[in-house]
């Protein structure tokens, strides 16, 4: 019985002192598992959009091993080589926008997949350089030569009525029906497609009022009108007074690039 005594005890000993072992390197993470389960990326992440000021970049997460769970950004302002990148306060999110501080710059994006065994983090390349967002030019008007689609006109551009004809040329007392032409221009005097020109005679109900009529690719516009009953305004009347208007259709009738003119024609009532 004594024998049987004595020989267990180096026994039990050196079981607990191999359970204590694995315990402890369960516990601590010396084991290499831990370290090979944490996200390994295979594909680095990407940026889509388009380089320009007010444009959106989107970052894709590229491939990682590990199954990560989450994903964390980081966008990253950078020299015009890709190089001396910090981080921009509150860039956190999937998208950036475009600003004018990211002008002539270019942009990467930092990701970090994560998982319960730990995270790792790569950043994407860079952006092409970032270029401002097109301004429209100072003096309002488009380049090149030739006639203008009013939409492209913008203030401080402003239109011009710079010839008037009258059918027929002289108004008399037996004329019924006029037709009058206007021309529109801009831009030192290209003409303007597309405005739309308003007239009346002054004083009114001498001549009716026709709708507005837009301006063709020559810049005129022909506006018909029937004589009525304010016809003739004076028995010694020479002028018929009429008040033209051009104006870009989006515009407010009263601002914008629009302009008004007063023209007269020749009235012989003799006739």
């Amino acid at each position: 019985m004594l024998n049987r005594r004595r020989t267990s005890v180096p026994v039990v000993i050196a079981l607990t002192a191999l359970t204590a072992t694995a315990l402890f390197a369960a516990f601590s993470g010396t084991g290499s598992a831990a370290r090979q389960a944490a996200p390994t990326n295979t594909s680095p992440p990407t940026i889509s959009g388009t380089a320009s000021e007010g444009s959106t970049l989107t970052a894709s997460n590229g491939t990682w091993t590990g199954s990560p769970t989450t994903f964390e950004y980081s966008w990253r302002r950078c020299d015009e080589n890709g190089g001396s990148c910090s981080a921009i306060s509150g860039a956190i999110e999937k998208t950036y926008v475009l600003k004018p501080v990211d002008n002539v710059n270019t942009l990467r994006v930092r990701v970090t997949a994560r998982n319960a065994d730990g995270s790792n983090n790569v950043t994407s390349v860079p952006t092409a350089v970032v270029k401002a967002a097109p301004q429209a030019p100072a003096t309002g008007c488009p380049s090149g030569s030739g006639a203008i689609p009013v939409d492209q006109l913008s203030s401080p551009a402003r239109l011009s009525i710079d010839g008037q004809q009258l059918s027929p040329t002289t108004v008399g007392g037996s004329t019924r029906n006029l037709s009058v032409r206007f021309r529109v221009s801009a831009c030192g005097g290209r003409p303007v497609t597309g405005a739309l020109v308003y007239v009346t005679a002054v004083p009114f109900n001498q001549f009716s009022v026709p709708s507005e009529i837009q301006t063709s690719s020559d810049g005129w516009a022909q506006l018909d009108m029937r004589r009525l009953q304010g016809f003739p305004a004076a028995r010694q009347q020479q002028l018929l007074v009429m008040f033209a208007r051009a104006r870009k259709p989006s515009d407010n009738v009263l601002g914008g690039i629009s302009t008004r003119r007063l023209v007269s024609f020749p009235v012989r009532l003799s006739i």
